[in-house]
């Protein structure tokens, strides 16, 4: 019976898979993130801070806006607030991917700071064929991986913002949604994930009709539990 490779291995193996496509689609966008902070006049030690303790793009531009000088809405409350409400959607991927992570041992915290979009999404593709004590190794080397990314990325955006016009910016902080976008357009051929990206299309007008700051959340959440309620009537297929 062959024994199955040390946890050590698997984290190698996650950090290996995280220095592919997802560390070019992290990496340009938290480098046009580092390069916004300069243009902005906010130094690169916030500009790390916001990338390693925020890490949810979303969170840290509403953090950029209140942050920035002479910003109209200023203070640490409101940045706060408006960082936590845009991060928010963190939560249910957070418990959608706990059951992957093993069961109830300490060591599925360390997991916590580091789901995000790009780890979470190469996560659910991953996991389900792992063997379980392989999961959470392989999990904690890709998501580390990726997070040292984000916060190179920043440092160096911060250092070339003189380089970069504000269009080029603009259009790398689309390359990370881009490529997961890629990536759930890869899975239409599985009727779960074709059922889920469908619901959301179709919910996504109801973020206009809702407060701005639960427009998304809400539209999500309206779509996800759609998605859920069909495909439990379907018997899961």
């Amino acid at each position: 019976m062959s024994r199955l490779p040390p946890p050590s291995r698997s984290h190698r193996r996650g950090v290996a898979e995280a220095l592919g496509a997802p560390a070019i689609a992290m990496g340009v966008t938290f480098l046009a993130f580092g390069a916004a902070v300069r243009e902005a006049g906010l130094a690169l030690p916030w500009a790390l801070g916001a990338s390693l303790l925020v890490y949810g793009m979303a969170g840290q531009l509403v953090l950029l806006q209140f942050a920035a000088p002479g910003a109209a809405h200023g203070g640490v409350v409101p940045a706060v607030l408006g960082a936590t409400a845009a991060n928010a959607r963190f939560l249910p991927m957070a418990v959608a991917l706990a059951p992957w992570l093993g069961g109830a041992g300490w060591r599925r915290w360390l997991a916590l700071p580091f789901i995000a979009i790009t780890p979470w999404a190469a996560a659910m593709r991953r996991l389900p064929f792992l063997p379980a004590a392989e999961r959470l190794p392989w999990f904690l080397g890709f998501a580390l991986a990726s997070w040292l990314i984000a916060g190179a990325a920043t440092a160096a955006g911060h250092l070339l913002a003189p380089h970069l016009d504000p269009a080029a910016r603009a259009a790398l902080l689309f390359a990370n949604p881009l490529y997961f976008a890629l990536l759930m357009a890869g899975d239409l051929r599985l009727p779960p994930a074709r059922r889920a990206i469908l619901a959301g299309v179709l919910a996504a007008p109801a973020a206009l009709v809702l407060p701005a700051a639960w427009s998304l959340l809400g539209a999500g959440l309206l779509g996800g539990t759609a998605a859920f309620l069909i495909g439990r009537r379907r018997g899961g297929a």
